[in-house]
């Protein structure tokens, strides 16, 4: 579960970013690249839909850091002993033993 949450942390990290640099500036940011979008956003252009955009990337942003953060420590509170399987740690009932191999005795030679 927190593999997932941290992929979409990421992911989330990296479109806030974006949003925050297309917004307009003094020095414009990525926002010189975006081109007129006055036909698309109204008069007013990006402003208001992008400052909407982004306190709503944020507001997901700091939710899923606090569920990060609550699975993260969830995993450090589980005990090692509670984890492991002591079923792979049993004996086996009947322990199995090899042949024996057959003795031969070299002192007993018969002199003819």
């Amino acid at each position: 579960m927190s593999s997932i949450l941290l992929i979409i942390q990421v992911l989330l990290a990296v479109i806030l970013t974006i949003v925050i640099l297309l917004q307009k500036s003094a020095s414009m940011g990525l926002g010189a690249y975006s081109g007129s979008n006055e036909s698309l956003f109204g008069a007013k252009g990006p402003a208001g839909f992008l400052a909407k955009f982004t306190f709503f990337m944020g507001f997901l942003f700091v939710i899923n850091t606090l569920a990060l953060g609550y699975t993260y420590n969830q995993s450090l509170r589980d005990s090692v002993v509670d984890s492991a399987k002591f079923d792979s740690f049993k004996l086996p009932e009947a322990v199995p033993t090899a042949p024996l191999a057959p003795v031969i005795d070299n002192n007993n030679t018969t002199a003819n």
